[in-house]
């Protein structure tokens, strides 16, 4: 007995495909907890219908063929996928909801780039610190005996660094600060023959220094 018309073969077909839909979609609720039983109902028709077009598959046209070819070989893959995770359920071996684990996953990623960029931004404040502290003030002194309130700034400067990096300023004097910036620029002047010093609060490894730097 021959399949009837055209018609009722592409609409079987339909069927068909229409069913192995379904088949996924039920398999997947069952999996997920959605159902109690697998869908045995569904699978016992498409067994019905591919065994049927496989026993008639001379009466079908190449493009009903083709369709019907591709329709088993997906039933056929969907089938063994399930037949697995089947026996992973029954032996106990069913590994835990992928969406939950990589949720997980993703949570720990995310704390991970956040602890990361806090990181890097207490470096950067620290850094940005110390650059401030650095370049709190500069000064290009040349007559330092005539540039006392340049030197009077220097110091200021120097002794506020000093107390943010909390070392001790109680031996620092006013006095003696300006003559060490005014021996240092004749002493400099000297020896290198320039004709400009320039001085910078510096920090160094967590101190506080004042860096002499030789100009033109």
């Amino acid at each position: 007995m021959a399949v009837s018309t055209t018609t009722t073969i592409d609409e079987e077909l339909n069927q068909f495909e229409k069913d192995i839909r379904q088949l996924k979609i039920e398999y997947e609720q069952f999996f997920g907890g959605g159902r109690k039983r697998p869908p045995t109902e569904i699978e016992w028709r498409l067994e019905l219908m591919a065994k049927r077009y496989a026993e008639r598959s001379g009466e079908l046209k190449f493009g009903q063929r083709f369709r019907y070819n591709n329709l088993s070989q997906t039933y056929a893959k969907y089938k063994d996928v399930f037949r697995k995770r089947l026996q992973q359920k029954e032996e106990g071996k069913v590994s835990r909801h992928f969406g939950s684990a990589a949720k997980k996953i993703e949570a720990e990623r995310a704390e991970r780039r956040e602890e990361t960029r806090l990181k890097a931004e207490a470096a950067a404040e620290a850094k940005g610190g110390a650059e401030k502290v650095r370049a709190a003030f500069r000064v290009v002194c040349s007559k330092p005996e005539q540039e006392t309130d340049k030197i009077t700034k220097l110091y200021e400067a120097f002794l506020e660094a000093k107390q943010k990096a909390g070392e001790d300023t109680l031996k620092f004097t006013r006095s003696n600060f300006h003559e060490f910036v005014m021996k240092k620029t004749r002493d400099l002047q000297k020896t290198t023959h320039c004709k400009d010093v320039e001085y910078v609060v510096e920090v160094a490894e967590g101190h506080v220094k004042l860096k002499a730097l030789v100009k033109g």
